[in-house]
């Protein structure tokens, strides 16, 4: 294996990306005269602007699904643009810094590390600044420059094409499942040409839960939690303080509730097989055999014995039958799932499972408990499988990139390949876009109108609508509008669509009244054994790929603040690691730093190890986010992607990848002297000052 890639030793500053330039009249004139092929343009400016003066506007954070709000500090400055077809400089409205919005219901004033670095993807290096046209084969990288006039006519054509043939069904759009004014425009133009609903695709999906709260609840969307007024909570897996659901304000939330109230200390269990942000804030952590966290909800419900709860999931009796006691007199109290247990075969048991428990609790719709924000029906969508089965004619793909977020044996950019035409909008190159034949670059969200409705992190629905913060700094379009243009531009026009996205934000929207199932009436739970791909003793460990705290999905990893940005539970970064149970690693003569090789039915790869006295014996882990194969200068051929040696298995009542079922083997390859590629902030841990490896041998 060779070295891993070395850090960059450029200052990652915000200069670098705003890219400033200073030019005095005397030098540009002496540039000109002296070599006219070097000519700097600047161009007139188009904002008013008063120097030294900062103006606030406000947008929303698009790295994740909460839609927090932000509040951008705007300040004059010179740039380096695109207008009319030339590059040049102008003086003009910057984002410089970007902050919670006080009187935002979700972000509450705050914003986590992934928001503040989200500026960087205006002003990244490698962003695409105008459209791209296919000029190689595919999967080359090769592209050339083409204008938006030739872009929207060759996408017009290609759909006129289908038009012609009566085959509309066969466009396909794949994007994120956001809700959003957004998604559903772009549903009503599918439609409108006769094409079939969005296809949405994100790997930490949480469709199962869905599905459960609309089985039990009667709301098919995501809760959120009263933590504040809460004094027991426990959470099955969920992430809630770092990466799951609306980590911003139930962070908020929870920080109220352990400022705590006179003869009233809230109390906080987390359940897991890994000591994880959330757990490691928690006053007890219960582990758990991974997929049979729904057992252990039913048993604090009692609708299962301690004995067998404890004979399925590993848990005492004694913990159990205590659990359950503080559980039921310590109200309000609420219970949460998410992440690993809603990634097993079993998923939609524990999903069920523990809403039994909360409605045991009666604290649902209650202070204290859960409640879901009253929104209308949310985009009908299909899951990625069918463009997988059946390969469309035409596919657009909006922000999403299942060539890196899907497993190997999915053969995902094979299917992408069978598809003649493909059309990406995205701001970067990477492993999916770089199939496209033609690239049509969306404004960044500093540069265009954006909307959220948030389905979680406030018990009222907060859709929200801003316009842009600054011009843009490309030849780049609104992708909303580009569809728009499109389809104007077609054979047949598609009447009953606005001229443009900013119209459609500002009109009033068509209520939609909820359709979810109402509840169902409490009854007998089946319980079913966990499927695991890998034979247990073949492969003695559970493999458990986690959302990383910086990069969440690897969607973020090429953002650099992110990448130097220490993961708060092992300060690794730049870099990709295996965590490790400590005292296995010892007994299998592992160290701190060692390379090992893990090792599934339908792959393998190498990584350093980390040894974690937080994780079970039988289990490693790996973060999700790094080992891109291509993903601009900070993100390419850095660390590795165990998304790839996962198996295809799915839940069978959603359809959506069970990630937390496969089984691996490890084996150590290498020592930590031989590949010193385990990179920790200061080279240490505070609770391991001897384990200097990485930078710690450079400070």
């Amino acid at each position: 294996m060779p070295p891993a890639p070395s850090v960059p030793s450029v200052a990652m500053d915000r200069r670098h990306f705003i890219k400033l330039t200073a030019i005095t009249g005397t030098t540009a004139a002496l540039t000109a005269c002296g070599n006219p092929e070097n000519q700097v343009i600047r161009f007139i400016p188009e904002d008013e602007l008063v120097p030294g003066i900062a103006t606030y506007k406000p947008s929303i954070c698009p790295l994740c699904a909460a839609g927090c709000g932000v509040i951008a500090r705007v300040m004059e400055g010179d740039a380096e643009v695109f207008r009319n077809g030339q590059a040049g400089v102008i003086r003009m409205g910057l984002a410089k810094k970007l902050e919670g919005n006080p009187e935002d219901a979700i972000s509450q004033g705050k914003l986590c590390a992934r928001g503040q670095a989200a500026i960087q993807v205006t002003y990244h290096p490698d962003r695409l600044d105008k459209p791209k046209k296919r000029s190689g084969e595919r999967g080359s990288g090769q592209f050339v420059d083409i204008t938006w006039d030739e872009a929207i006519k060759e996408l017009a054509a290609k759909l006129d094409e289908l038009a012609a043939a009566n085959d509309q069904a066969s466009l396909a759009y794949l994007t994120k499942p956001r809700r959003s004014r957004r998604l559903e425009l772009v549903a009503d133009l599918l439609q409108k040409f006769g094409a079939k609903a969005p296809v949405t695709y994100e790997f930490f999906d949480d469709e199962v839960l869905r599905r459960a709260n609309a089985i039990s609840f009667g709301s098919h969307q995501l809760p959120t939690f009263d933590l504040e007024n809460a004094r027991y909570v426990i959470s099955f897996g969920a992430e809630f303080l770092g990466t799951w659901n609306s980590a911003l304000a139930h962070s908020a939330a929870y920080g109220r509730m352990r400022q705590g109230k006179p003869g009233a200390r809230p109390k906080f269990v987390h359940v897991d097989a890994r000591l994880s942000q959330t757990a490691a804030n928690a006053d007890e952590f219960v582990a758990c055999k991974p997929g049979t966290e729904g057992v252990l909800a039913l048993a604090l419900a009692g609708d299962e014995t301690p004995e067998n709860a404890a004979a399925k999931t590993g848990v005492p009796v004694a913990t159990i039958q205590r659990l359950a006691r503080e559980f039921s007199t310590h109200g309000p109290a609420v219970a949460l799932i998410g992440g690993a247990p809603l990634a097993h075969t079993n998923a939609a048991f524990h999903a069920a499972a523990v809403n039994r428990l909360n409605q045991v609790a009666k604290t649902v719709n209650q202070p204290g408990g859960l409640s879901f924000a009253a929104q209308g029906n949310a985009v009908a969508t299909r899951p990625i499988k069918e463009i997988v089965d059946a390969a469309p004619k035409v596919l657009l793909i909006d922000d999403v990139n299942p060539v890196y977020g899907t497993p190997s044996a999915m053969k995902m950019a094979d299917a992408l390949k069978r598809v003649p035409f493909i059309v990406s909008f995205g701001s970067f190159i990477d492993e999916t876009s770089v199939l496209a034949d033609l690239i049509l670059p969306d404004h960044s969200f500093l540069e265009s109108w954006v909307d959220a409705a948030p389905e979680s992190g406030s018990a009222k629905a907060v859709p929200t609508k801003f316009g842009p913060v600054m011009r843009p700094l490309y030849d780049t379009r609104s992708t909303p509008d580009v569809l728009l243009a499109v389809s104007k531009a077609l054979a047949k026009p598609i009447e009953g669509l606005p001229n443009t996205f900013e119209e459609y934000l500002n009109a009033e929207a068509k209520p939609t009244a909820a359709s979810s199932p109402k509840p169902q009436a409490p009854g007998p739970m089946a319980w079913s054994e966990p499927v695991f791909d890998g034979d247990a003793g073949q492969y003695p460990y559970h493999f458990m790929p986690y959302a990383s705290a910086q990069f969440y999905d690897g969607s973020l990893a090429h953002l650099p603040w992110l990448q130097e940005l220490p993961d708060p539970m092992t300060s690794g970064m730049w870099c990709s690691w295996v965590e490790i149970n400590e005292q296995k690693a010892l007994a299998l003569g592992i160290a701190q730093g060692d390379i090992i090789e893990v090792t599934s039915t339908q792959g393998s790869l190498r990584a350093p190890a980390f040894l974690n006295p937080g994780i079970a014996p039988d289990a490693v882990a790996m973060p999700v986010g790094q080992g891109h194969a291509n993903f601009t200068r900070y993100a390419t051929d850095r660390g590795v992607n165990p998304i790839t040696i996962l198996a295809p298995a799915t839940i069978a009542e959603t359809g959506t990848l069970a990630w937390s079922a496969t089984r691996v083997k490890i084996a150590k390859v290498g020592d930590k002297e031989t590949y010193d590629s385990l990179i920790l902030f200061g080279g240490a841990t505070r609770e391991r000052p001897d384990w200097a490896h990485g930078r710690g041998d450079e400070h």
